[in-house]
């Protein structure tokens, strides 16, 4: 490993809750493609398999942010573990519906039930950012290592998700990323060295996160960019069954994770000058560009090709994203400024992954691709109309009025 990367796996505990972290985020990857793939096994209805997908992602968007709110409030282990069972149960009767054969009506209320899986990912970045505060080089070096892992459980998510089942049972896919799920929440939250400290509610001053006109441009170019992510994951396989090899769809969409994987590992090893929402702007550009070669590609090796390059542009993106939620959300509510993109992406998910169902429904699985090309688009325009938001000084809105805050707080204590 490079040495920076070795460098913040100095501190302790640290390996421990990065690889919780793992375990917990492989449902992110396994749980909507599962979904889809077990719907469209059992029903061969794309339709109704991407409107689930949808409701799962859209009520996770739903409760993600007030989970962390909670989180932010009352800490990681007495949030975490209660709505991580509801949402395993939530799971368990979705697949006894699917399988059953039960009215789809059933299906979309476990669906929204299963949404209230808690944010992995943000409580890992919280935990990381309570380390490393004040030190922008390693914390660039940890967001970045996180976006590897993320990206690795992109790479194996699907593989796993896909190839279970269609070469076990279709619910096969479904049922063990809830059981990583259980596994990686339950890790993690038995790691209280490492917790940040919650934050009582008076500390929580000004409402929402997301007032925060920083955050706000994040989110809504994050909706775009997930209509993106939900559209090609739908389509992808759609495209690989048109051709006779659905099972290939998971190693397609590994080699789209594979090149933002490897994009991370480089950005996290660099020290990089200038705005960062300058980097920011290009990366979302350069993914929206990313989506037009995908609507020439006629066989599965070329949509592969594609697929890695506009990978290249997602990692640097997100681990860019990151630095701008901990630079413009007080630290109070750092947990849930950061759920707040990804339920701005979760968002976007349930609108591409639906869209994308209906159109290849009508039109067949190539047309699907102009689904995350328009996505792409929407997202530049939204990233160049907020970017003098996210260019103006953070402090107005991230960690200076926060400390203002706990300073005046730790006054009257001390008084």
């Amino acid at each position: 490993m490079p040495s920076p990367y070795r460098a913040i796996f100095s501190a302790p505990g640290s390996k421990g809750f990065s690889a919780a972290g793992f375990f917990g985020r492989m449902p992110l990857s396994m749980m909507g493609i599962g979904v889809v793939t077990m719907v469209s096994q059992l029903t061969g209805r794309y339709g109704l398999a991407g409107a689930l997908s949808a409701t799962l992602a859209m009520a996770a968007a739903v409760f993600g942010p007030q989970v962390s709110r909670l989180v932010d409030r009352y800490g990681q282990r007495r949030v975490l573990r209660p709505v991580t069972l509801v949402a395993v149960a939530a799971v368990a009767g979705l697949l006894v519906c699917a399988q059953q054969g039960m009215p789809d009506w059933t299906l979309f209320v476990f669906a929204a039930g299963a949404g209230c899986v808690p944010s992995v990912g943000s409580m890992v970045r919280a935990r990381w950012a309570e380390i490393y505060r004040g030190s922008g080089r390693d914390l660039h070096t940890a967001y970045s290592w996180e976006s590897i892992v993320d990206e690795v459980c992109f790479i194996f998510g699907p593989i796993i998700s896909i190839g279970l089942s269609t070469a076990w049972f279709p619910e096969a896919g479904p049922l063990i990323a809830a059981a990583f799920l259980l596994v990686g929440v339950f890790w993690l939250t038995s790691q209280r060295a490492t917790e940040p400290v919650p934050h009582p509610k008076t500390q929580h001053t000004g409402g929402s996160a997301l007032r925060s006109p920083g955050l706000q441009v994040l989110v809504a170019t994050f909706v775009a960019t997930g209509a993106i992510f939900g559209a090609v994951d739908v389509v992808t396989v759609a495209f690989a069954e048109e051709r006779g090899h659905k099972a290939a769809a998971s190693l397609v969409l590994a080699v789209y994770a594979l090149g933002s994987c490897l994009a991370g590992a480089v950005f996290g090893l660099l020290h990089l000058a200038g705005r960062p929402a300058t980097r920011w702007l290009v990366g979302v550009c350069a993914m929206a560009v990313s989506m037009i070669p995908l609507q020439l590609a006629g066989n599965l090796p070329l949509l592969a090709v594609a697929l890695f390059v506009a990978g290249l542009a997602i990692a640097p993106t997100m681990v860019t994203t990151m630095a701008l939620v901990e630079a413009h959300v007080p630290r109070t509510k750092l947990t849930e400024g950061m759920t707040w993109t990804s339920t701005g992406l979760a968002v976007g998910v349930a609108l591409g992954s639906s869209a994308a169902g209906w159109v290849v429904d009508a039109a067949g699985a190539k047309a699907g691709y102009a689904v995350p090309a328009v996505a792409g688009a929407l997202a530049a325009a939204a990233a160049f109309l907020g970017y003098r938001r996210l260019a103006g000084p953070a402090a107005t809105g991230g960690r200076g009025e926060d400390d203002r805050h706990l300073r005046t707080d730790d006054d009257e204590h001390v008084a």
